[in-house]
């Protein structure tokens, strides 16, 4: 792929990405947390599944429980935990504790694709964790919004190895489409078992709605699908440090939500353990 355009898809999937986090805050004054994020991968699934209708769809019932698991982790785990957390913490914490994902993808490849990473690679994990550490304050008393946040990074790591796994099987836009669909539907039940769901219907909400379905599912899932599929799963990931960035700066922006001077240093410590992780070459296990 052309570099440029590489570059160009990145900052638009990462930006959206994001942005989102600061959104989505905005929506959970309307609309209690699961439904919200329900509402939104069920509605952007149904509109993909329209828009896909007259491509390859999967032959085999194999096929699609590989659809289904993918959108547990993908969407209903992700999403889940991260609009939890935010009700307890800053959008901002979490969209950078949800982003420590590239780091869980590099220990996730190596037991389960056959990647082998060098020692800088590992050295970049070490410190990207660290950068967690410092990021919530310097202790580790974690807050359960912080354990689901965390808990949003692992379930992104997993589906990203998934769809590195299974990837090849299904057309991109198909398997953005059916993944988003099959989590939203998890996570509507989710919502009815696990919470009192609530709506408030007015210009706010809808907008919110309206721009996490298309901007923050739609474009946001269907570009980062392609970049994942162009490339290693743990250097593509790793790009994934600009999105926390949009998301504190939208937090800030839209939100008003402080930044401790912790945050930064914190984030630096993730920005160069992902850097390491990135800029150094990944090879295949001899078998």
């Amino acid at each position: 792929m052309n570099r440029y355009l590489f570059g160009i898809l990145v900052l638009l999937a990462t930006s959206l990405m994001g942005s989102s986090f600061a959104v989505g805050k905005i929506g959970l004054s309307y609309i209690s947390p699961l439904l919200l994020v329900g509402i939104r991968f069920t509605m952007a699934g149904l509109i993909m599944a329209l828009m896909v209708r007259s491509k390859r769809l999967p032959a085999s019932f194999k096929d699609w429980t590989k659809l289904i698991i993918i959108g547990f982790f993908q969407t209903t785990g992700v999403m889940g935990c991260i609009f939890l957390s935010m009700r307890t913490i800053p959008s901002g914490e979490t969209s950078i504790l949800t982003f420590v994902n590239p780091l869980m993808v590099v220990i996730l490849g190596t037991g389960f694709l056959g990647l082998k990473y060098r020692m800088s690679q590992w050295l970049g994990v070490i410190v990207g964790f660290v950068g967690v550490f410092v990021t919530l304050g310097f202790h580790l008393q974690l807050t359960t919004g912080s354990w689901l946040g965390l808990g949003s990074a692992l379930s992104w790591s997993i589906a990203t190895v998934m769809v590195k796994k299974w990837g090849g099987l299904f057309e991109t836009l198909v398997m953005t489409a059916y993944q988003m669909l099959f989590g939203g539907l998890l996570l509507l039940l989710l919502s009815m078992v696990l919470e009192s769901p609530h709506l408030v219907i007015n210009a706010t909400s809808l907008g919110v709605v309206v721009y996490l379905t298309l901007m923050g599912s739609i474009v946001q899932f269907a570009t980062w699908y392609y970049l994942l599929s162009r490339g290693d799963p743990g250097k593509t990931s790793a790009f994934l440090f600009l999105a926390p960035f949009f998301g504190v700066l939208s937090g800030w922006l839209i939100l008003g939500e402080q930044i401790h001077k912790y945050v930064y240093l914190g984030g630096l410590c993730i920005f160069i353990g992902i850097f390491l992780v990135n800029w150094t070459k990944v090879t295949k296990k001899l078998l």
